[in-house]
């Protein structure tokens, strides 16, 4: 309810006087970088939420285009945690864990397909006139597809999504990479690999605070909150990037998922259940949406948490350390040759 309240108070309209120094007071108490704005202008910002949502000026935030950079930061915030999948389990932080399992769901578990009609159609409208620049996509990043899923059966197609990060071959191992975004960071999120989204999946969970001090107390923590989880595939198999809501924050954008909805005040659903869209009708080549390294793909309304699960050869070696500061596109790991 707290939540909903002050989302509802980060939309209203500030007076064009008052912008200025309102937004530069909370600018300066949360240590808010103004001169990296695409809009510099205050005065240009009707509400909280939009300066939450600020874009950067082109070139803010370079993308290590390197090859052995597979893997990129997908937002700005502190490293909380990462490390290498057990048994299942993922660390939270040192010496708390959750079940992979309850973080992304079971089958049985999905409480249906809520995406319109509409938005289905506008995504496949959106790639069609591009077939060509999705095989390219594919050839180029070493993402596999199908004679059937070029030919329109996107059913030949297996999602790795399915798998939830279960299939492994012999050389690959499941990895996971926790990011924290606080209030006074960039609030967008991006594409931390060349990949293929295949499935969303939204969980209406509570709105805990997610800060390290509460990641650190609250067991499940990242299980019990709201989040968005983007499943699907890339060269190395199974690709995830979850959105984690939080206190005030449980307000989440996809930019290609125009019927996503979040912090909602009566969704339909029990603990642990989770409503479902796949996303097979934006390429019939890709069985999914292309997403490119660096790429904008949505982002919060305030601080929140990005959780990154995918699996990659052995040889892979994260180059950050706890508590780290991170920018979005900054290398989080090195494949080595």
């Amino acid at each position: 309810a707290m939540s909903r309240l002050f989302g509802s108070f980060n939309e209203v309209e500030i007076p064009g006087a008052l912008r200025r120094p309102l937004l530069s007071v909370y600018a300066g108490i949360f240590g808010c970088n103004l001169d990296e704005m695409k809009d510099p202008d205050l005065a240009h910002y009707p509400n909280l939420a939009t300066f939450f949502y600020r874009e950067l000026r082109d070139g803010a935030r370079p993308v290590d285009t390197r090859d052995e950079a597979a893997v990129v930061s997908p937002s700005d915030g502190k490293v909380l945690h990462y490390g290498v999948v057990e048994q299942r389990e993922v660390e939270q932080v040192k010496g708390l864990t959750y079940s992979l399992d309850a973080f992304f769901g079971t089958p049985d578990a999905s409480a249906g397909d809520d995406l319109a009609d509409a938005t289905l159609a506008a995504a496949a409208q959106s790639h069609s006139h591009n077939a060509a620049a999705d095989d390219e996509f594919a050839v180029v990043n070493g993402i596999p597809y199908t004679l059937g899923g070029m030919i329109g059966d996107t059913r030949a197609l297996r999602p790795a999504a399915q798998s939830l990060g279960g299939h492994l071959r012999g050389d690959e191992r499941l990895y996971f990479c926790v990011i924290y975004l606080a209030p006074g960071d960039y609030h967008r999120f991006h594409s931390p690999a060349n990949w293929v989204v295949e499935t969303r999946r939204h969980f209406a969970g509570e709105l805990y605070s997610v800060s390290p001090y509460i990641a650190r107390t609250i067991q499940n923590l990242f299980v019990l909150n709201e989040r968005v989880a983007l499943l699907g595939r890339w060269k190395h198999g199974f690709m995830s990037m979850t959105a984690v809501g939080a206190t005030n924050v449980g307000s989440v954008v996809v930019n290609f998922d125009k019927a996503l909805r979040t912090n909602l005040p009566e969704l339909p659903l029990r603990p642990g259940e989770f409503s479902q869209v796949g996303y097979q009708a934006a390429s019939a080549r890709l069985a999914g949406v292309p997403l490119r390294k660096g790429q904008e793909v949505g982002g919060f309304r305030l601080g929140s948490t990005v959780v990154l699960v995918f699996s990659a050869p052995s040889s892979f070696t994260f180059t950050v350390s706890p508590d780290q500061p991170v920018k979005m596109g900054q290398a989080l790991g090195l494949l080595q040759p």
